[in-house]
């Protein structure tokens, strides 16, 4: 049992300093829309989104990770391959800036010790809170969007690939949806008893939005301490 005991104090060093590696890094890519306004494809990045993630690696198989990014949600009717909303002619725009937070996974040991070049498949969630514009339409002018402030939360499930491809560089593509604690990014379904104010299309089913695209991190930390043999 001492054996055992001293054996993990051996390793603990490892482990704690092991976690001491960190990235930091940009979000290149697009975004796009799923709800009651515009197309319904899953993927379909529409506008630019640009962003700033941090990791710490606690392990070579996953990481904490804090990210801000931002975009411009829209959504065009015409867009659509669904009839109702073609004839129906909606369309919006919304800012979008996310705070997000959670906890990365590989699915192969990731160790930016080793300078070999090493690629794995990974996933990320969390929670996500984001600041848009709260839509509304008026029923006399229904193509007329009106704004206000608005803040919901966001769970994100992303999957993804990376490779160091120098040692200090990781290259990574990843496809992030988000599904929200709200109904109106696209203005269908505001939070008013307003009988003036219009709401449509399936007012039981959240917002979605999607960032897909590249992440560019660079790490630095201090390298593991091994026991002595």
């Amino acid at each position: 049992m001492k054996k055992i005991f001293n054996l993990l104090l051996c390793f603990f060093p490892f482990i704690t300093l092991n976690a001491q590696i960190n990235e930091l890094g940009v979000f290149i890519g697009g975004s796009n829309f799923v709800g009651d306004v515009g197309s319904t494809t899953y993927i379909n990045p529409q506008k630019l989104t640009l962003g700033v993630l941090y990791k710490w690696n606690k392990s070579p198989r996953h990481s904490y990770r804090l990210s801000y990014m931002q975009s411009t949600i829209t959504g065009n009717d015409l867009d659509s391959d669904e009839t109702g909303r073609s004839q129906r002619g909606y369309r919006f725009d919304n800012d979008v800036k996310e705070f997000s937070a959670g906890l990365e996974f590989n699915f192969f040991d990731f160790n930016l010790h080793d300078y070999h070049t090493k690629v794995t498949p990974y996933i990320y969630s969390g929670v996500s809170f984001f600041i848009y514009d709260g839509l509304y339409r008026y029923i006399d002018t229904p193509n007329v969007t009106h704004k206000i402030n608005s803040n919901s939360f966001a769970i994100p499930m992303t999957l993804g690939v990376k490779s160091n491809v120098f040692p200090n560089l990781v290259l990574g593509a990843e496809v992030g949806a988000r599904y929200t604690f709200t109904d109106n990014i696209d203005g269908s379904n505001p939070s008013t008893s307003n009988t003036s104010i219009k709401k449509f299309g399936n007012l039981n089913n959240n917002d979605w939005y999607v960032f897909s695209g590249i992440t560019v991190t660079y790490t630095f930390g201090q390298k593991p301490c091994y026991c002595a043999q």
